[in-house]
């Protein structure tokens, strides 16, 4: 069946090769073990082997049961395109990717924002999902259920001076994204000579933070109000698997409501 025979409905994430990128957060680990119950091949990405290993056990692969793992530096353009070639070449295809690597910094007042906080969201939240979304544009466009997911803040939509270096940095990385999504239309549902179905997306799913079990346990005494649990993520960044691309091609989930 060619691309253009292909359904908006693809059949969710059974048998995907998904890269995580950014497996070893607790959002990594939730991602990786949804898109496994989910039936999805999910290739573990971080920049330590060993914090791969520690999260997920001993690096397996599709035929044994355990979690494919690969150490790259995300912030390493050629890194990220020796990685992708190597996976294409390992499992035949490359159907998304779910980018959650970042971090925070933040404090203080706007003359605060320091050059050190910037160069750190810049290499971690930017020069990463630049990276991947390049390396991996071919291989989401190819798919026939090609889905590019990022993480996204809520704060960006008033952002405060004490955090302006991280708003920034967020909505420089769902303006790409959203390119991304428009780039993925014209080869597609916008062909100017005839269009395709509209089989790949790319998304923002935008929080206020991110909840896990260590940390309610830790703060028994807190509601977390506004905060999105990892497991909650991970589900919904699954479910974009089984949605019609041409529906959610370029939209912002908020998922803190």
């Amino acid at each position: 069946m060619s691309l253009g025979e292909e359904t908006t409905s693809p059949r969710g994430a059974q048998d995907a090769v998904v890269v995580v990128a950014g497996a070893t957060s607790a959002s990594g680990e939730a991602t990786v073990r949804a898109l496994r119950a989910a039936g999805a091949i999910a290739v573990a990405v971080g920049s330590n082997a060993a914090r791969l290993e520690a999260a997920f056990g001993a690096p397996g692969g599709a035929d044994d049961g355990g979690v494919p793992q690969r150490e790259c530096d995300l912030a390493d353009f050629g890194a990220v395109q020796a990685l992708a070639a190597e996976l294409r070449a390992t499992f035949g295809a490359v159907d998304g990717v779910i980018h959650l690597v970042g971090g925070w910094r933040g404090g203080g007042t706007l003359a605060d924002q320091s050059d050190e906080d910037w160069e750190f969201l810049e290499r971690g939240s930017i020069a990463t999902l630049r990276n991947t979304s390049r390396a991996f544009f071919d291989d989401i466009e190819a798919s026939p259920r090609g889905r590019f997911v990022i993480v996204s803040s809520t704060l960006i939509e008033h952002p405060r001076a004490g955090y302006a270096n991280y708003a920034a940095a967020k909505a420089a990385a769902e303006a790409w994204t959203r390119a991304m999504a428009r780039g993925l239309a014209a080869v597609q549902a916008e062909r100017k000579e005839a269009p395709l179905p509209q089989t790949s997306a790319a998304v923002v799913l935008a929080v206020k933070s991110l909840l896990d079990d260590d940390m309610r346990a830790e703060h028994p005494e807190r509601k977390f109000p506004g905060y999105t649990h990892v497991d909650d993520l991970a589900a919904r960044a699954v479910a974009l698997f089984t949605e019609d691309a041409a529906a959610i091609n370029g939209a912002r989930f908020d998922l803190s409501a």
